[in-house]
């Protein structure tokens, strides 16, 4: 069997369109392939494997009853009635019994399931070059380009249309049933059949092995890696080398940390969903590194302002004179000028450069999201999914399976499953109540630790000990670390809930189901996450009173900002729960895979031998050779990790691009920190889908789904984010109405802020100073209401003027690229041209056959060559 990767060079001139049956190139050598049944040429296109224990007794505990044996033998008979060749192997251990069931696909149950779930095979090889715009860059200032590398063999790009069984002449490469079919096109196929197959009652949901997989009827189910994943020795000719190996060698090691990624490569390997994943990680990735510089310089002005301050000079030289409240019941008065190192600090994040940069952020994500929608588009035509969501997605097999009625699709005519409107919003109503008593605990949590930190100052504050003079700070960062712990816990408890609940709610495809899923967890975790930012940066220390006058909750005296404000508190809260949960991730991402690797390896292989059969020489044979060439590719892959699919890491991400939009007025070194771990998020990433994680099914996507529309939202909270944060919890606008109302120099800017304790409280206690503009009875100040109007002016202002900006960048950013546009056009046109043709040409030959008309929006039969033949540009979608 010819691998992809090797079956056709990128060098292959355009074909005529009246020739359809072979691929002409120059094939590579081929290596021996080990993915075969015992015949030495059926393919492997998957693997379901079941282990039992060699006792008897110890069945029941293994969960292999009667009633697993029962639903396995009823689905294995299913598969083997659908056409599918079966092929036991049996690998003993100590204790256990490995069963592998070997699943090959003969040539007319894949045509008819490539057929049914409308797979797009090649008409005619084409070669266009790909470039990006930073390599346009280097090539017109005549630079080498350090990003790019040679990547062998690079699958070529096809004209393509859906496969129908009736045309199968009129196809590249028909003449060959091996290679005619992609192995990924192949594990789809599979797993169509092995999703829709029932062993059991369909009425009780027993369809499909992703239940029997839960069931533990099954332990795994899977398509085979093409060979190992490191180069071989002795040395090959890199045309013949397999595609993991090229994956591994010029993607996967570190030190391919500044190339280019192969995305094609990728695409042909693990499919559409995954290769736009990383492609839209590495388009994130590379908008990081402006947005990173232009932060270091903001906090580096941030730095330059500690020394040069003057209110933060006033502050540090004021000596006794400022003697402020005490910041809780128990606590003691302190001198304000205590708090000169914090005060420095703060201004690090406060300063007039934080506002500039929130401008400049806001509309870095306007940018960056259209860029991506471009990008996104180019990618999805060239790798044939422009129409895929509206077109050609086929129902979910288990939605196939369990659903009670049929009902004709609006779009394709065709008689497709239907479940209830009715019945999925009841369903739907349900889920929505799950997910608001799961904020509601959130909130419940998040409360429980405003009142932690209360507590834990007042408790270092009577116990006297060394801490007593940073009660406040050891306070604030336990509470922002044991906050981190909550979110990671409850995270782990509502994805699973999610998942059940998202399944029950039965929804038609795949791409539904998934953004439904995505929905319900991203509502939770945005909850989750920024419950303690929002907190502290829009509500703590705005609800207090004054002294004589304290606001409490449930006793307790409401909580106040530390002594450096709140900002700073902001920020060390955005590094703790964001770097925090980066390091976590990633050290879980290097750490976690390889030990679980290496224990299933260890406990897979400790003593395995090959069942023997007696008296067959054939299969002593067999033995002897894989004895040879050492273990089975199916018990290799037996010993990876079970995918666990790309939700995680766009959760991880799509969070991270939160912290560093929503709040970034308060952290704007947030670019950076983002930057340096997406740099190693895309090796580990990658590491793990080529080594670590046994192949997954390759999947079709348009785009990123559901992830682009929360992107958005994010970028648009932001703005009004970034407007409060400047406007209400940075000094910003303070500094500013002093330096026009009172001294441009902001001398005296310290004594400005600071209002003097009332004379009720005066009388009992020691005078005092705290923050705020009240005059001696506690009631508000003119400069106050001043100064409201001012911060509400400013945030109407702040988001007009970004979101006024960013519209205007998607008006004039059009979302699909003109040359584009302009190929998706004549495919329509070129489309139309050739099904009138082709009905005509049918009616002449064939006159007694029923016409059937496509409603689909691109449908043509090729026929002979015209004068008006499309450039080599183009690439053609067809529907026969």
């Amino acid at each position: 069997m010819r691998r992809r990767g090797e079956q056709r060079e990128d060098s292959a001139e355009l074909i005529a369109m009246e020739t359809y049956g072979s691929i002409t190139t120059n094939a590579p050598v081929q290596r021996p392939d080990r993915n075969v049944f015992s015949d030495g040429s059926s393919p492997v296109d998957f693997v379901l494997v079941w282990e039992e224990p060699l006792s008897s007794q110890k069945e029941e505990s293994k969960g292999v009853g009667p009633a697993h044996k029962k639903w396995r033998k009823a689905f294995l008979t299913k598969l083997r009635d659908s056409g599918l060749l079966q092929e036991q192997k049996e690998v003993l251990q100590v204790k256990t019994r490995i069963c592998f069931v070997l699943l090959s696909a003969p040539w007319s149950v894949l045509c008819y399931y490539a057929e049914e779930i409308s797979l797009r095979v090649p008409l005619q090889v084409v070669t266009v070059p790909i470039t990006n715009w930073s390599a346009q860059v280097f090539s017109r200032l005549s630079l080498p380009n350090p990003l790019a590398q040679d990547v062998p063999n690079p699958p070529p790009d096809f004209y393509t249309c859906q496969f129908r069984t009736s045309k199968l002449q009129r196809f590249l490469g028909s003449d060959n049933k091996e290679t005619f079919f992609k192995t990924t096109q192949r594990h789809q196929m599979l797993y169509e059949i092995l999703a829709r197959t029932a062993y059991g009652s369909v009425t009780r949901g027993e369809v499909g092995i992703d239940r029997l997989l839960t069931e533990q009827v099954f332990t795994a189910a899977y398509p085979l890696h093409e060979g190992g994943f490191k180069l071989p020795t002795p040395p090959v000719p890199i045309k013949s080398l397999y595609l993991r190996e090229v994956l591994y060698t010029y993607w996967a090691t570190w030190s391919s940390w500044r190339h280019y990624q192969p995305l094609d490569h990728i695409r042909e390997y693990f499919g559409e969903k995954i290769a736009l994943y990383f492609a839209w990680l590495g388009c994130y990735t590379g908008w990081l590194l402006p947005a990173s510089l232009v932060g270091t310089v903001v906090f580096l002005f941030g730095l330059w302002l500690m020394a040069t301050d003057v209110p933060a000079k006033e502050l540090c030289d004021s000596g006794h004179s400022f003697t402020m409240c005490p910041l809780c019941n128990i606590c003691s008065h302190w001198n304000y000028s205590s708090i000169c190192v914090t005060f420095k600090a703060g201004i690090m994040f406060d300063n007039g450069g934080t506002v500039f940069f929130s401008v400049f952020m806001s509309l870095w994500a306007v940018t960056f999201l259209e860029y991506w929608k471009r990008t996104c588009s180019v990618l999805s035509h060239r790798w044939d999914c422009s129409e895929f969501q509206d077109i050609e997605e086929r129902p979910r097999p288990e939605f196939t399976a369990m659903a009670p009625m049929t009902m004709r699709n609006p779009v394709t005519g065709a008689e497709e499953p239907y479940f209830p409107l009715n019945k999925r919003l009841n369903r739907t109503m349900t889920g929505c109540m799950v997910i608001i008593l799961m904020v509601v605990m959130v909130l419940m949590f998040l409360m429980g630790i405003i009142l932690y930190r209360t507590i834990v100052t007042v408790f270092i504050y009577k116990s006297g000990s060394f801490l007593t003079g940073s009660a406040g700070r050891v306070a604030s960062i336990s509470g922002s670390v044991l906050n981190l712990l909550v979110i990671l816990m409850l995270s782990r408890v509502y994805t699973s809930l999610a998942h059940i609940l998202t399944r029950w709610e039965m929804h038609r495809t795949q791409s539904k189901y998934e953004d439904m899923f995505i929905l319900k967890v991203f509502v939770f975790q945005f909850v989750n996450f920024y419950s303690s930012p929002v907190y502290i940066a829009f509500f703590k220390g705005r609800f207090i009173g004054y002294p004589g006058n304290y606001q409490t909750l449930f006793g307790i005296r409401n909580e106040d900002c530390g002594a450096g404000g709140c900002l700073i508190e902001l920020a060390q809260e955005l590094l703790v729960i964001m770097v925090g949960k980066q390091l976590i991730n990633n050290a879980q991402e290097f750490i976690c895979p390889k030990l679980k690797c290496w224990w299933q390896k260890r406990k897979l292989s400790h003593q395995l031998k090959e069942v023997k059969e007696e008296g067959e020489e054939e299969e002593m044979r067999e033995e002897k050779q894989e004895e040879e060439d050492g273990v089975s590719p199916w018990e290799t892959d037996y010993q990876l990790l079970v995918c666990e699919g790309l939700f995680s890491e766009y959760l991880e991400m799509v969070i991270q691009f939160g912290f560093i939009t929503v709040f970034v007025a308060a952290c704007p070194l947030a670019p950076l920190f983002a930057l340096i771990n997406n740099w190693v998020e895309i090796r580990l990433d990658a590491q793990k889908f080529v080594t670590e994680y046994r192949r997954p099914v390759a999947e079709r996507a348009q785009d990123i789904g559901i992830w682009f529309p929360i992107l958005q939202f994010i970028s648009h909270m932001a703005v009004l984010s970034n407007a409060f944060l400047i406007a209400f919890t940075s000094s910003f606008l303070p500094r500013l109405y002093y330096a026009y109302t009172k001294d441009h120099t902001l001398t005296g800017f310290i004594n400005f802020t600071l209002a003097t304790s009332p004379r009720n409280y005066s009388q009992q206690h020691t005078p005092c100073r705290y923050l705020g503009f009240r005059d001696a009875d506690g009631d508000y100040l003119p400069e106050f209401f001043h100064l409201l109007a001012i911060q509400l002016t400013f945030v109407i202002v702040f988001e007009h003027v970004v979101f006024s900006i960013g519209h205007l960048i998607d008006l004039m950013v059009p979302d699909v690229p003109e040359e584009v546009e302009m190929k998706m056009k004549r495919e329509h046109y070129l489309a139309k041209q050739a099904l009138a043709e082709n009905q005509s040409l049918r009616k002449s030959l064939i006159p007694g056959e029923k016409e059937v008309l496509s409603r689909g929006p691109v449908s043509r039969t090729p026929g002979p060559p015209q004068s008006d033949s499309p450039p080599p540009d183009l690439k053609i979608h067809n529907t026969f």
